[in-house]
């Protein structure tokens, strides 16, 4: 997130814009068990704001189910439940994305899984972070505008 002082000659008012990376996956929004995923766009990383605004309402992805979001795809259909019905298998069908670190998003709230259904991951060096999916989607997209290699596997 970019700060991005608009301050008037005479006023005080500053707004908040959040810079997304139009070439990645990026988590636009999520409520009520829904996520917002803008999917990577082919413009010019010159490309002036309004174009990328016009360009990104185009390719928004709504989804309402269990989803991996890396900078390069979007996975759907990894698993069917919710944090009780996590296994290692589920984890462990993730190892062959390449990634330094995933964020288990696990719902509304955070419950930490079994650690025998994390060893896939950590056994092949992994890290796993997990917390409830709102934060899951803010540090996902942190990571990956840090140049970290994340993705991030939530629970609505």
């Amino acid at each position: 997130m970019k700060a991005r002082d608009d301050r008037d000659r005479g006023g005080n008012a500053m707004q908040i814009h959040q810079d997304y990376d139009h070439t990645r996956y990026t988590i636009r929004a999520y409520e009520d068990r829904a996520l917002t995923v803008i999917a990577p766009l082919d413009l010019p990383p010159d490309a002036d704001p309004g174009t990328v605004r016009r360009a990104q309402q185009a390719r928004l992805h709504c989804v309402g189910e269990p989803v991996v979001v890396t900078p390069e795809r979007l996975i759907t259909g990894w698993m069917n439940g919710d944090i009780m019905d996590l296994r290692a298998d589920h984890l462990e069908a993730l190892c062959a994305v390449e990634m330094e670190v995933l964020i288990l998003g696990t719902g509304p709230r955070q419950v930490f899984p079994h650690p025998r259904h994390l060893a896939p991951l950590m056994e092949r060096g992994i890290g796993v972070e997990v917390m409830d999916t709102a934060a899951a989607c803010r540090t996902y997209n942190f990571l990956i505008s840090d140049g970290r290699r994340a993705a991030a596997a939530l629970l609505l």
